[in-house]
């Protein structure tokens, strides 16, 4: 990966679920057009909509930006045929294909019906990409790579990893196995708010539904916490583990603990009480804005 590559992605960008632009009535793809624009305006490096968004998704929030990086974070590859991803990519403008990353996963068992052999399916997909007319550049695609057999996929077929829910022991691992040159770019969920009690709810209305993930849970008991960290919605080592707790330099502090373990990005992810992650939080993403000025 070249240092242009490190620079488009920056070292913090923000991750919602909510920037489906292409979903909803025309508020709220006016929404969301206005909260991409301002994100762009707030300098963060890349983009990512999460929430298992479309093609169409990424284009409307491209459209409604200039010069910021957009990744899916991330498309599955059970929604959408290689096909008919390669030609919504190529239907782009070449501008906007130069700043348009295709975030790929194999999500997850209990949630795909014809959910099979996903490392085996996520190497088919890759290669229809390869073979489109035009392709999908393996430099412009990184994988949800969570164990072993992913990661080294992410090294030789894409750009590099976008792991979800992971801790810096997880960042430092996927590092060494990516080795020096490929694209880490882990999620950080963010709870701003500094009654660590009331962050930790938060947090464990986040984190009752992956919890429910064997994805999710083999790779948390990989790196040795105990199914004990699962009741209840997560132990408070777990949350702790997981999740950026309190005001914005405490967000800041953890970020740096994840870029110093490996990571060349980070992807915030704000919760809040009242939306549990699905809304806009526009306000946080200008006070994170604000804390990581010299970082963006």
């Amino acid at each position: 990966m070249t240092s242009e590559t490190r620079e488009a992605f920056g070292r913090v960008g923000i991750w919602s679920g909510a920037l489906h632009g292409a979903r909803g009535d025309n508020a709220a793809k006016g929404a969301v057009a206005e909260a991409v624009a301002e994100l762009e305006e707030l300098g963060y490096g890349t983009l990512w909509i999460g929430g298992s968004p479309s093609p169409d998704d990424a284009a409307a929030v491209i459209a409604a930006t200039r010069t910021v990086t957009v990744a899916t974070g991330i498309l599955s590859i059970w929604d959408h045929s290689a096909e008919e991803v390669a030609a919504r990519v190529a239907a782009l403008d070449a501008s906007a294909r130069g700043r348009f990353v295709l975030g790929l996963g194999v999500s997850h068992g209990p949630m795909v019906p014809q959910y099979a052999k996903p490392y085996s399916a996520m190497v088919a997909y890759l290669d229809a990409l390869d073979a489109a007319t035009p392709p999908v550049d393996s430099g412009r695609r990184v994988l949800a790579a969570l164990g072993p057999k992913m990661l080294k996929l992410a090294t030789g077929r894409a750009l590099g990893a976008h792991p979800y829910l992971v801790t810096t022991e997880h960042t430092a691992e996927a590092r060494e196995a990516l080795g020096p040159d490929a694209l880490l770019a882990p999620e950080l969920s963010v709870v701003l708010d500094a009654d660590l009690d009331r962050a930790r709810t938060t947090a464990r209305n986040m984190l009752g539904m992956y919890l429910q993930l064997p994805n999710y849970t083999d790779n948390l008991l990989r790196l040795g916490f105990a199914q004990s960290d699962f009741e209840s919605g997560g132990s408070i080592r777990l949350l702790d583990a997981l999740f950026a707790l309190g005001d914005a330099e405490r967000v800041k502090a953890r970020t740096r603990e994840y870029l110093d373990a490996g990571a060349d990005h980070v992807a915030l992810q704000v919760l809040t009480a009242d939306e549990g992650g699905a809304g806009l939080p526009r306000a946080e993403w200008r006070e994170l804005a604000g804390a990581f000025a010299e970082e963006l």
